[in-house]
């Protein structure tokens, strides 16, 4: 066995989940966010699978990202969702890629470079990150109309901070933020500019008069916006993350296990060793706190997290054995770990944890 930990990208349940949310959201178009490397999935191979599938429409976070893509020879629309220095608008051309213009200062700084970017405006309803205030909508239109006669100005777009949510003070703050973009989109209706602003949850629990595409980012990927959602019927995990079993050893009571001496055995044990650790995404929060599959059956974690491996009790495993092979997310016969359940014991969001596998973690696709 030549890996030790990898991580397992499905691409027919990809494929699947984004024919279900496809069908959901029609007839408006998907925009497919795969930023972050895809959500840790692998940038290049989503983006191959989906254009199999006819998306034509990208999104990811960087001039770097959306250059990979082209590389490897992605064709279609590429929108850039964070900013790009005004000096680098020469590479923005000529991989014919589409920035988003985070203010009025930076649209200047772009088009004195002298050159026509495809440029889509953020617009801030609520979220506070980056774009112009809706709220001053004068000033905003001002802006729109000022940037539209000096770039080649394609769209507008907002994004909204809590349509995963379905508490009453969350839908009406997401209702406040469409309807605030809706008002910009309507001034500046005669430029005829793409207007979006549904996200994943945003496209499952929300309703716009626009036609715009909906940004299809974390259920791509088979994973909820917040841990609460349900998912449409049909939409599933793309990734599970595996390891193997290197050693397995008895320990005796009193004796301890792993760095800090945080775990003691009070009983005769059986321990397995993984060969997994933080450096491969496996969080230290997990210590003496989550469990894996080893053989369809949970096997608590034991001592702290390493920065290569863990231990895990195996005493009701009997028939576990070096080389069998460990799931740290996914499922095993009948038995599940979530990503969200992964994420929940981290203290933190599955988002994170998806991205967050490093570069030797290796992507092992099947599914084509």
């Amino acid at each position: 066995m030549m890996r030790r930990t990898w991580a397992e990208v499905d691409l027919s349940a990809l494929r699947r989940n984004y024919r279900v949310y496809r069908d959901l959201v029609a007839p408006r178009p998907v925009m497919a966010v795969i930023k972050a490397d895809a959500y840790g999935h692998g940038a290049v191979p989503v983006a191959r699978a989906l254009r199999e599938e006819g998306v034509c429409l990208f999104a990811v976070a960087s001039l770097s990202e959306g250059i990979q893509l082209r590389k490897a020879g992605i064709e279609g629309e590429i929108l850039i969702l964070g900013h790009t220095p005004a000096e680098l608008a020469p590479e923005l051309t000529g991989y014919d890629l589409i920035q988003t213009v985070v203010d009025q200062a930076h649209g200047e700084a772009l088009a004195a470079a002298g050159l026509p970017v495809r440029c889509h405006v953020a617009v801030d309803t609520g979220m506070g990150r980056i774009g112009l205030r809706a709220d001053d909508p004068d000033a905003c239109e001002e802006t729109i109309r000022f940037l539209a006669g000096r770039l080649s100005l394609e769209g507008i777009f907002t994004h909204l901070s809590e349509a995963d949510s379905d508490g009453a003070d969350a839908r009406a703050f997401t209702r406040r933020q469409i309807a605030l973009f809706e008002a910009v989109a309507a001034r500046v209706g005669d430029l005829r500019l793409v207007a979006h602003c549904l996200n994943s949850a945003g496209g499952m629990y929300h309703q716009t008069n626009l036609p715009g595409p909906v940004r299809l980012g974390i259920t791509l990927y088979g994973q909820k916006p917040d841990a609460s959602n349900i998912l449409p019927a049909g939409i599933h995990p793309v990734l599970s993350l595996k390891s193997t079993v290197s050693m397995v050893k008895r320990i005796l009571p009193g004796d301890s296990v792993g760095y800090g001496r945080t775990f003691i055995a009070e009983a005769p044990m059986r321990l397995a060793t993984v060969s997994a650790g933080y450096a491969d995404g496996v969080h230290r929060l997990l210590s003496n706190n989550g469990a894996v599959l080893i053989r369809g059956k949970r096997a608590p974690i034991v001592g702290r997290v390493c920065m290569d491996q863990i231990t895990v009790d195996v005493t009701g495993i009997p028939e576990v054995n070096p080389g069998d092979i460990v799931t740290l997310i996914g499922r095993d016969g009948g038995e599940e770990i979530t990503a969200d359940e992964f994420a929940a014991r981290s203290n933190t969001i599955s988002y994170e944890i998806l991205c967050s596998f490093p570069s030797r973690v290796e992507r092992v696709y099947f599914g084509q």
